[in-house]
Parts: C-alpha cells; structure tokens; sequence
C-alpha cells in the first residue's frame, strides 16, 4: 500500500496535480527538507501547491521529474527546473524517505539533497560561494517558509 501511495504521489508531481498530491498525506503529515519543516497537511500541501503553481505559471515548459527507483518506505526523484527567484535551471537529485499510517498515507517525509549543489545551480555564485554555509541555508530556509505563509495566505 506504501508504494501505491508513492506512485501516486510522484505521477500525480509529475502532471503537476497539487489536488493529487495532497491527498497522499496523513493530516498530521510531517516534511522535512534543506528548505522547509513543515507540521500538519494543509502546510505539505500547500508547499506542494505553490511548487506546482510555480511550475505552471512558467508554462511547464522547463519542468521534468525523473523519479525511481521507489520502495516502499523510499523513493529518489530528479526534477528538473527553472527556480523561479533567478530563472536559472535546476537539476536536483533527491533521496526520501516516509513512514505511513495505518491507512497508506504519508506521515512523515524526509527528503534530503546536497544543498551546495542546488545552491550553485538555483543561485549562481552566491551559491557556489556561501551554500556550503549555515548562513545561506538559513536564508533559503526562511524566504521558503515566508514564501509558503504568503501563498496559504492567498490561497484561503
């Protein structure tokens, strides 16, 4: 049941289908990355909807997910992208891992990712010189979390 969730999951990133994705979560979801923590389905949720909406607002033009292999409790995923702050392109590389409920939805996600390498990439030579930094991250992290308060704002 675990990896059907993450197969929807994914397929559902892959047509940008924020709706989708959403129901794939535990209400009390937890998600964690080098850029966001967020608690509670409506914040997963959310994240994911303002990261679909960026996609399309851009015309999906500059969107690929790769994604595999998954197991049942981990997945790897590759989207490639355009960051929206820079207009640069991405390739990021990332390793999950989930636990689930009892009824197959996601309770937890920890994805992690080399942050200097997507610094480099997303940011340019701010990033090759200060993503290695705690500073940096720090930034990153509270522009992603300002970002999310503005668009659940937004989105009611």
């Amino acid at each position: 049941m675990s990896q059907a969730t993450l197969e929807a999951l994914y397929a559902a990133f892959n047509r940008l289908d924020a709706d989708a994705m959403a129901a794939c979560y535990a209400e009390d979801a937890e998600f964690d990355d080098e850029a966001f923590s967020l608690r509670g389905k409506r914040e997963v949720a959310g994240m994911w909807a303002m990261l679909c909406s960026a996609v399309k607002a851009q015309g999906a033009k500059d969107w690929e997910l790769r994604v595999g292999p998954i197991g049942p409790n981990t997945a790897h995923w590759e989207p490639i992208y355009r960051f929206s702050a820079t207009g640069r392109m991405v390739h990021n590389k990332i390793d999950s891992q989930f636990e689930f409920n009892a009824q197959g939805l996601i309770r937890k996600q920890r994805d992690r990712f080399d942050f200097w390498a997507w610094s480099r990439q997303a940011l340019g030579a701010p990033g090759l010189l200060l993503g290695w930094s705690g500073f940096l991250r720090q930034k990153v992290r509270k522009q992603a979390r300002g970002n999310l308060e503005r668009f659940l704002k937004k989105s009611g």
